[in-house]
């Protein structure tokens, strides 16, 4: 790679298509991110912390337990939802969106005692570049940036750049879950994921419409049912 095609810090240059800032923090949320969010990062994932991309110790980071990882958790619903339900697995949450980010701060402290999530607020290909071969047990992509335009379908995750390393990252027989209400991301989603070495473990369409047994419904899931979308729910196996 010349050095044209990369940061100063030594990073690739990745393009990165979906928004970082939204409307103004307030002060509250400014101080969960100053306070909460260095106090949960699953480690040194920046270019700038690891510019070797050393791989991050799970052991020591996780203490030996189950890892799970959501890629764009939104406000963190989901994400909490999941900590809270199965306090013996620790989930490293993914998102770029401060504003999300610090919802998700929030969230936590509002409901206390969630002390089983670590989140990265970046690119999660920087995060894919420090994990460990076979270190996840689980995955989920909850509604993720649909990008409608056809020119634009190689930014949506369900692309080779983000399912390769996804698939590196996670165990052999890991359950990978992908939640839309786009039909045409649907569509991308079975060509794409069993193409990068997932089974689909469905048996007709039909069972797209049925949610996992431990499914929240989102903001954002309801808001797509209030405007008449329907939510579609796509269970993996990686091979």
């Amino acid at each position: 790679m010349s050095d044209e095609t990369k940061h100063k810090s030594g990073s690739p240059w990745r393009n990165f298509y979906g928004r970082i800032h939204g409307k103004t923090l307030n002060k509250a949320q400014k101080v969960y991110l100053a306070e909460d969010l260095p106090r949960v990062s699953p480690g040194p994932v920046s270019w700038e912390e690891n510019p070797e991309r050393i791989k991050l110790d799970m052991e020591k980071r996780f203490h030996g337990k189950p890892v799970w990882l959501e890629v764009g958790f939104g406000g963190g619903e989901h994400l909490v939802h999941m900590a809270q339900l199965y306090p013996d697995v620790e989930i490293i949450g993914c998102e770029p969106y401060v504003n999300g980010v610090a919802m998700c701060l929030s969230r936590m402290r509002r409901e206390g005692g969630v002390d089983n999530i670590a989140i990265h607020a970046g690119d999660v290909r920087d995060l894919f570049d420090v994990l460990p071969d076979a270190s996840i047990e689980k995955a989920f992509l909850n509604y993720p940036d649909p990008w409608p335009k056809a020119r634009h379908h190689r930014r949506r995750f369900v692309t080779p750049e983000h399912l390769g390393p996804l698939h590196r990252v996670l165990k052999a027989g890991s359950e990978f879950r992908v939640a839309t209400d786009i039909p045409d991301y649907v569509r991308q989603t079975m060509e794409e994921v069993p193409k990068a070495g997932f089974e689909w473990l469905g048996a007709h369409p039909e069972d797209w419409d049925t949610p996992p047994h431990d499914w929240l419904s989102t903001r954002y899931e309801k808001k797509a049912l209030r405007e008449g979308r329907t939510p579609h729910y796509m269970s993996f196996r990686r091979i």
